[in-house]
């Protein structure tokens, strides 16, 4: 548990160090809201990429059914939130698991919202906000 001020409770230590040594354009899977408003706010999102988060596309069977998933509008906002003028990019099934294998960091928590999983690429603190 982090017990330190400013620093979101769901930030672990280890989650903590993970974002501290991630460069530009690495990328972070993860996978719920509450987490990423946390992390947004020490995380700068890449505006060198037209998409800086991408999600899992629906599978065809999915899209045929027309399933919903209210929880990229809920990233969407997030991030426009953040200050990013960047979309949400969505990814085919087998290529997200591919690009999330790559990521430098997945973290693994209990979302069960259909398709909520995210892939969010860091970007550069520009130099009038370092303190």
């Amino acid at each position: 548990m982090v017990v330190l001020k400013g620093i979101p409770s769901l930030l672990s230590p280890e989650l903590l160090y993970a974002l501290a040594k991630m460069g530009h354009g690495d990328e972070l899977g993860l996978q719920i809201p509450a987490l990423l408003e946390a992390i947004l706010k020490l995380f700068p999102l890449d505006t060198y990429v037209r998409s800086p988060a991408a999600v899992m596309d629906l599978v065809d069977s999915d899209k045929e059914l027309g399933l919903e998933t209210p929880v990229w509008t809920t990233y969407i906002q997030m991030i426009k939130q953040a200050g990013s003028q960047g979309s949400l990019e969505t990814v085919e099934r087998f290529a997200f698991y591919e690009r999330a294998k790559k990521a430098f960091a997945v973290v693994a928590t209990g979302e069960t919202a259909l398709y909520g999983n995210l892939i969010i690429k860091k970007g550069v603190i520009p130099p009038g906000e370092l303190s």
